[in-house]
């Protein structure tokens, strides 16, 4: 007889690369929320091959088909299915780019727009061989991605806390991506902006600002000591329900400040953003700028993204050694 499969396991599977592929969320969250019913019935120790599964809540006919196919010790067909068209081909540098990465600097978790909880973008992470993740959940005043109010985003440090006294080998470092406000400064208490790992500061309000204004915003935020990334720089969408043209501004001034205030311009991997445009990452390379290489990730699945970064990364001849999180955790925060 064959041995069942991790039902769980395999709902949650399906879920990242679904996730990955950029399909609809209610198609993910289907499976993700079978995934998590599941796991509350075990954790209240039922035997999941003895349930009726048309009576435990977020279970649907496709997935409860999935799970009789796990316990019957089968890859379910859908998983299968995926699996057999999964993944993006990269050329041999594009490979060994991604290879070297330990990390990833800008993720979200359900605690702003994320979709899932912060172990399981910690138990992703893990899988895909990081070494370690920076949670950047959003700043207060976004409020349309639920933002983080300073006692929000103190319990999160505390629950981070506790998640690392007992990890082993992986690392969750502390982090925000906090709103560049109209006149350039940073939407969270100057107080916990000093305690964080790692602050990404992006402009999500009036984007077709005026140029020299724009300019002046994002000279004044690179200039705070607290930031450490200058995050998806023009706020483009280039695909989707809401297309968006590049934020103007001053780009050989407000890379040449990122270069000499120490400040990391993100190569920001999601499929909607890839920004920076490929011109103006060329010229973050020309003025000398360091780098993170990001997902932005709201959701398990997204965590792999990477790929379309590094992709990006190689066309525009950005140099391993000039990409922060390809160092190792002491070296990105020293």
């Amino acid at each position: 007889m064959t041995a069942a499969r991790d039902p769980i396991a395999d709902l949650r599977r399906i879920a990242f690369l679904l996730e990955r592929a950029h399909e609809s969320t209610y198609r993910v969250r289907a499976f993700r929320n079978a995934a998590a019913a599941l796991r509350t019935e075990a954790a209240r120790g039922k035997d999941v091959a003895t349930l009726d599964l048309r009576d435990v809540k977020g279970v649907g006919e496709v997935t409860a088909r999935c799970v009789a196919e796990s316990l019957a010790g089968e890859v379910p067909v859908y998983l299968r299915r995926l699996e057999a068209t999964e993944g993006v081909e990269l050329d041999q540098a594009a490979v060994a780019l991604r290879e070297a990465l330990r990390g990833d600097c800008h993720s979200h978790t359900d605690q702003s727009d994320g979709g899932s909880p912060l172990w399981e973008m910690v138990e992703t992470a893990i899988t895909l061989g990081h070494e370690y993740v920076v949670i950047t959940d959003h700043s207060p005043r976004l409020t349309v991605a639920n933002g983080l109010s300073p006692e929000r985003l103190r319990r999160q440090l505390e629950q981070i806390a506790e998640l690392n006294a007992g990890l082993r080998g992986f690392r969750v470092l502390t982090g925000i991506e906090v709103d560049i406000l109209d006149d350039g400064a940073l939407d969270q208490e100057e107080e916990l902006l000093a305690q964080l790992d790692v602050v990404v500061a992006s402009v999500h309000s009036k984007l077709r600002m005026p140029r020299a204004e724009m300019t002046e915003r994002m000279l004044t935020a690179v200039a705070n000591p607290h930031v450490d990334v200058l995050g998806h720089c023009t706020g483009r969408m280039v695909t989707g329900r809401r297309t968006r043209p590049e934020s103007e501004f001053d780009a050989d001034a407000v890379f040449a400040a990122c270069a000499e205030n120490g400040v990391a311009v993100e190569i920001n991997s999601r499929p909607e953003r890839l920004d920076p445009p490929k011109r103006l990452l060329r010229l973050a390379v020309e003025a000398g700028c360091e780098f993170t290489l990001d997902t932005d990730a709201h959701a398990p699945g997204q965590l792999d993204w990477l790929d379309y970064g590094c992709t990006r990364a190689v066309q525009c001849g950005v140099p391993a050694e000039r990409i922060r999180n390809t160092r190792p955790v002491e070296q990105l925060l020293a």
